[in-house]
């Protein structure tokens, strides 16, 4: 087991990763306010972990409830979030109940704005069962659910007290969501980490195939980059904690132009990421060279490396609504060179329109359809 800390000034909390570790009650016990939690997860997780969790729990004197929710990302919904109230009102939890998010980024962000709101706020850790929560998601404190109008509109911060990331769960995790996850990998290679992009470049295959000592280094240095991050910018108010968003502008226009569920969100990660790249190179930032290795990247990771073709005018709507929007306008997390993101909204007009036009066929395709 490796352990991490995200260095909080008000509350510190530890990144646990390894395999079994969701057998390890010692682990938990000293983050529950009380003997009593809610384990919030969806029925593809259910079946395969729920009950191995719950009797490490109860073995400990640990008592626990269920809420299953429908799985994927078109339930991450006010519905849902409902759910989990009307659940824990139903079962007369109390505000030391703790609750348990078990699966990946959807349940993650639906329990932990549920922790967030039920009686004004309860404690919360987060167990990642995908790639993509592990290295992401359960990190950082950042919870919510979707709106018709965009992606991840509606929430707060509320941070775990404790991420368990059991890395054996990743054993069951099919091969699309593991190619999920390994995008926003990518991704912090290229916004602040140049060695680990070089390190990724060489040791990307054996990260597909999860080679056990590969996917655990790559999961630990994600952590520890996204951990430094919030270290220095946990509400998002300096711009440090915005850089991690390199792509999810582009990305979020294409999971809510084609359809929440439709593109998993590190495929439109991996697609917008692309497209930050080609806007940045359009800036004379990075080369051409640079862009084709970040294509290299992706088309090794079998992500896609072409944007579905929502037409300039719906994007630029989608974009809109993106939660870094100031004073009206876009600001784009771009990149002035490999490992390197800058926040800017100096972006100007024609050249995003040119990135985002069907005519630019390298990035653009022409339907949009499913990566899968």
């Amino acid at each position: 087991m490796k352990t991490l800390t995200v260095n909080l000034s008000g509350a510190p909390y530890p990144i646990h990763i390894g395999s079994g570790l969701l057998d390890r009650a010692d682990l938990i016990l000293p983050h529950l306010a009380q003997p009593d939690v809610a384990i919030v997860t969806n029925t593809t997780v259910a079946p395969l972990y729920l009950d191995r969790l719950q009797r490490t729990l109860s073995a400990s004197g640990v008592r626990s409830m269920a809420i299953v929710l429908p799985d994927g990302e078109a339930h991450k919904t006010r519905e849902s979030l409902h759910q989990i109230h009307d659940a824990l009102l139903a079962q007369r939890r109390e505000r030391n109940t703790t609750v348990i998010a078990l699966g990946g980024g959807v349940i993650g962000d639906l329990a932990g704005f549920a922790a967030a709101t039920f009686l004004r706020g309860v404690p919360l850790i987060q167990m990642p069962t995908t790639l993509l929560a592990q290295v992401d998601s359960s990190v950082g404190g950042k919870t919510g659910i979707n709106h018709p109008v965009g992606k991840n509109l509606i929430g707060s911060f509320h941070q775990p007290r404790l991420v368990l990331a059991d890395t054996a769960t990743l054993d069951t995790l099919p091969v699309r969501e593991f190619r999920s996850g390994v995008a926003e990998i990518i991704k912090y290679g290229l916004i602040r980490d140049l060695p680990f992009l070089d390190w990724l470049d060489q040791h990307l295959e054996a990260l597909m195939r999860r080679d056990p000592d590969v996917l655990s280094q790559a999961i630990l240095e994600a952590c520890r980059n996204k951990a430094e991050v919030v270290a220095l910018d946990e509400f998002e108010t300096t711009g440090v904690r915005a850089l991690l968003n390199l792509g999810h502008t582009f990305g979020h226009a294409i999971e809510a132009g084609t359809g929440y569920g439709t593109w998993l969100h590190g495929e439109a990660v991996a697609a917008g990421t692309l497209l930050a790249a080609d806007l940045s190179e359009r800036l004379h930032w990075i080369t051409p060279a640079d862009v084709a290795r970040i294509a290299s990247l992706m088309h090794r990771a079998g992500l896609p490396c072409r944007a579905p073709n929502l037409g300039v005018a719906r994007y630029l709507e989608l974009m809109a609504s993106d939660k870094k929007v100031e004073a009206g306008k876009i600001r784009f997390v771009l990149l002035k060179a490999l490992g390197q993101a800058i926040l800017t909204r100096e972006a100007p007009a024609e050249s995003v329109a040119a990135v985002l036009s069907p005519e630019n066929g390298r990035f653009i395709g022409s339907i949009p359809e499913s990566p899968a």
